[in-house]
């Protein structure tokens, strides 16, 4: 395959249909079922998807949790508003941030936050224009974090959150996104457990979800697209239940692209799971053999993103672009806090 347009994902999203806050009931989503062979879609609730799991499924979830990296402060010296997005620790208290704005951020800028709890200072410009920058504050970084941070909402979302907890899955556990795996938000502990009653396992995975996940393709032909890096972990456990299923004829079914991304990450071409930690730069567009995934639970994605080009290569660009159409003619809402899709 030589050439992928990115024109060819386009769509048109009226921007009514970008959902800016999330239900009150987190179930309570719309789902639009798509199989994958005939392109047929059926309209249901979230909670309905306990209707198309079998027993001896395996549900696949991204415990990653989201970091309330979004801090706004002021400059030491001029009293400047400065916002300062964290990234990545590089070390200890080090950290690769996105500041604005970023032309007065020059090394030996320094920066306070809050109630003068937390500081900073800017270290040096690494790539990107990305700032190194390095903490000081009294006691543990992520208690103060919790306090003054913000989440990192996507551009796209411009209410504020009143709840910190609805912009993370039930099950997060491991800090370290810059962004939810947003699948996962549909679901409440008592539609988990309703479907471990079924017989259906729950295998948990970690990959930190990256800002990049929001970064636009800007190569016409999608195959010079660089997809950003993204860090992973598998446990022993987890490819052990993947791989049993498998053998077992039970189906693996990802909830979200990022679960997606990672067990085809870590599976090797004989299809088999394995455990283990790295970072994976994984850009799956049609054409893509899938190794593990059965199914997908996805939410509705940008027009013309990565994500929206890895559930074409599930279900065809068609059957996905017509499913869209439909799910715009009906009003679905798009997005972080929008509505979502089974892919079966």
């Amino acid at each position: 395959m030589t050439e992928l347009k990115k024109s060819d994902f386009y769509f048109d999203l009226p921007q009514e249909l970008i959902a800016q806050d999330p239900l009150k009931d987190r179930s309570a989503s719309r789902l639009l079922v798509l199989r994958r062979e005939s392109g047929e879609t059926e309209h249901r609730t979230f909670k309905d998807i306990t209707d198309y799991l079998r027993p001896g499924d395996c549900l696949v979830l991204n415990n990653t949790k989201v970091l309330p990296a979004r801090l706004l402060g002021t400059k030491e010296d001029t009293g400047a508003a400065v916002e300062v997005l964290l990234l990545k620790r590089r070390e200890n208290d080090v950290w690769e941030t996105l500041v604005r704005p970023g032309k007065k951020m020059r090394p030996g800028a320094r920066l306070v936050f809050g109630d003068g709890s937390l500081r900073a200072e800017v270290l040096e410009v690494v790539e990107e224009g990305n700032r190194l920058v390095r903490f000081f504050y009294e006691g543990i970084f992520e208690e103060v974090l919790d306090r003054l941070g913000e989440m990192p909402l996507p551009p796209y979302i411009t209410h504020k959150l009143e709840d910190k907890n609805r912009y993370q899955t039930v099950y997060a556990k491991y800090e370290g996104s810059a962004a939810a795996p947003t699948a996962g938000l549909h679901f409440t502990e008592a539609l988990l457990e309703q479907i471990r009653n079924m017989d259906v396992t729950t295998a948990f995975v970690t990959l930190h979800v990256g800002l990049g996940t929001f970064r636009p393709v800007k190569a016409d032909n999608i195959l010079e697209h660089h997809m950003h890096s993204e860090y992973y972990e598998v446990t022993q456990e987890t490819a052990e239940l993947i791989n049993r299923t498998k053998k077992n004829g039970g189906r693996v079914i990802c909830v979200g692209t990022t679960s997606c991304r990672t067990v085809e990450s870590a599976a090797g071409e004989d299809g088999l799971v394995r455990a283990g930690c790295g970072n994976t730069e994984i850009f799956i567009y049609p054409g893509y053999h899938f190794k593990v995934l059965d199914c997908l639970i996805t939410n509705f994605h940008l027009p013309e993103s990565t994500l929206v080009m890895l559930v074409c290569a599930l279900a065809g660009r068609e059957h996905v672009l017509s499913a869209y159409q439909e799910a715009i003619k009906e009003g679905y809402r798009f997005f972080s806090f929008g509505d979502a899709m089974f892919i079966y």
